[in-house]
C-alpha cells in the first residue's frame, strides 16, 4: 500500500512538470512568429528604399610623406533612400576606409615611420531595388555625425519609395529591433532582414542607440525599425580615439569600442536635420549645372 500511495503522490508534480514543458515548447515559437511576422511586414513595405551605392575609389598610401602605392578599387555600400528625389543617407565611413586608419593613427607624428592613407572618390552609381543603375554624387558629408547623402544626377526611371523618417520612435534597452538591408551583388542584392537587441543607450554628447553585434554583419547605412514598423534610425559608425590611450594591439581586447569605434544607430530626427541641408545643397547643384549646360550650349550656337 505504501508504494502506491507513493506513486499516486508523484503523479500530479510529473503531470505539472509535462504540462510546463509543453508551454514551454509550443509558447516559444509563438512570440519568435510574432517578431518574423512584423519583421516580413517591414521588408514588404520599406524594402525599396534601400538600395546599394558603387564607389569608385583612388587610394594612395605614403609613408614619412613618400608615396609608396597607389591602386583604384570599387566598393559597394549600403544606403536609404529618404526623399522621393533620390537622395539617401549613407554612412561617410564606408564611403573612405582609409579614414578609419587615419583616425585611429592620428597624434603620432613622433614615430619614426608615419603612415598616411588617402582616398579620392572617382565615381559614384546608386543601384536601385529594380536593378537599375543611376549616375550619382555625394551632395554633404558629415563627418561627426557618420552621415553621407548620395543625390542622382539623373532623372530616376521609375518612382521610389523613399523611407519616412519622420514616423520614428525612441527604444529602450533590451527592445527588440528590425534591421532591413540589402545583399550583395553575389545574391542578386536581394533585401535581408534581421532581429537584434538595444545593448545600451549613449546618452551624451547625443543620443546613439547600440545594436548587438551581429547587426554589423552586414555593412552599414541600414535603417532599423521597431517591431511595430516604426523608424529608429540608421546604422552608422562613431570613430573616436579615447583620449590619452594611444592606438595599438592591446586595445582590441577591449573590444571595438576600446578602439575608439562604435557601430551605433543615429535617430531618424538627427537625420533629417541634416538631410535638410542635403537637398538643399543638391538642389543648388543642380542649378548651377543647368546652367553650366545653357551656357555651353548658348557658346555652341553662337560659334555656329
Amino acid at each position: 500500500m505504501r508504494y502506491v500511495r507513493k506513486g499516486n503522490e508523484r503523479k500530479p508534480a510529473i503531470l505539472g512538470v509535462f504540462v510546463l514543458a509543453c508551454l514551454t515548447f509550443w509558447g516559444t515559437p509563438t512570440w519568435g512568429d510574432e517578431a518574423a511576422t512584423a519583421a516580413r511586414k517591414i521588408v514588404s513595405q520599406w524594402q525599396d528604399a534601400v538600395v546599394a551605392v558603387q564607389i569608385t575609389i583612388e587610394q594612395r598610401m605614403a609613408i614619412s610623406g613618400r608615396q609608396m602605392n597607389k591602386k583604384e578599387s570599387k566598393i559597394e555600400v549600403g544606403a536609404t533612400v529618404i526623399d522621393h528625389s533620390g537622395l539617401a543617407v549613407l554612412s561617410l565611413s564606408s564611403t573612405d576606409p582609409t579614414g578609419i586608419l587615419n583616425d585611429l593613427m592620428s597624434g603620432k607624428e613622433e614615430d619614426q615611420f608615419k603612415f598616411d592613407w588617402t582616398s579620392e572618390i572617382k565615381n559614384v552609381k546608386m543601384i536601385l531595388a529594380d536593378g537599375n543603375e543611376v549616375p550619382a554624387k555625394i551632395v554633404l558629408r558629415d563627418k561627426d555625425l557618420d552621415l553621407a547623402f548620395v543625390y542622382p544626377i539623373e532623372k530616376l526611371p521609375s518612382p521610389v519609395h523613399p523611407l519616412d523618417l519622420s514616423g520614428n520612435t525612441k527604444p529602450e534597452i533590451l527592445d527588440q529591433i528590425v534591421i532591413l538591408e540589402r545583399l550583395g551583388k553575389v545574391a542578386g542584392r536581394v533585401p535581408s532582414v534581421s532581429l537584434s537587441r538595444i545593448q545600451a543607450i549613449v546618452k551624451k554628447p547625443r543620443t546613439l542607440y547600440i545594436p548587438g553585434s551581429a547587426a554589423m554583419s552586414e555593412g552599414l547605412g541600414k535603417p532599423v525599425f521597431s517591431l511595430d514598423g516604426k523608424v529608429i534610425g540608421v546604422l552608422l559608425l562613431g570613430i573616436k580615439k579615447p583620449q590619452g590611450i594611444e592606438f595599438g594591439m592591446s586595445n582590441m581586447f577591449g573590444g571595438m569600442s576600446g578602439m575608439g569605434i562604435l557601430p551605433s544607430i543615429l535617430p531618424a530626427e538627427e537625420i533629417m536635420e541634416v538631410a535638410k541641408q542635403a537637398s538643399e545643397a543638391a538642389v543648388d547643384e543642380k542649378k548651377d549645372e543647368e546652367i553650366m549646360q545653357g551656357e555651353a550650349i548658348g557658346e555652341k550656337v553662337t560659334d555656329e
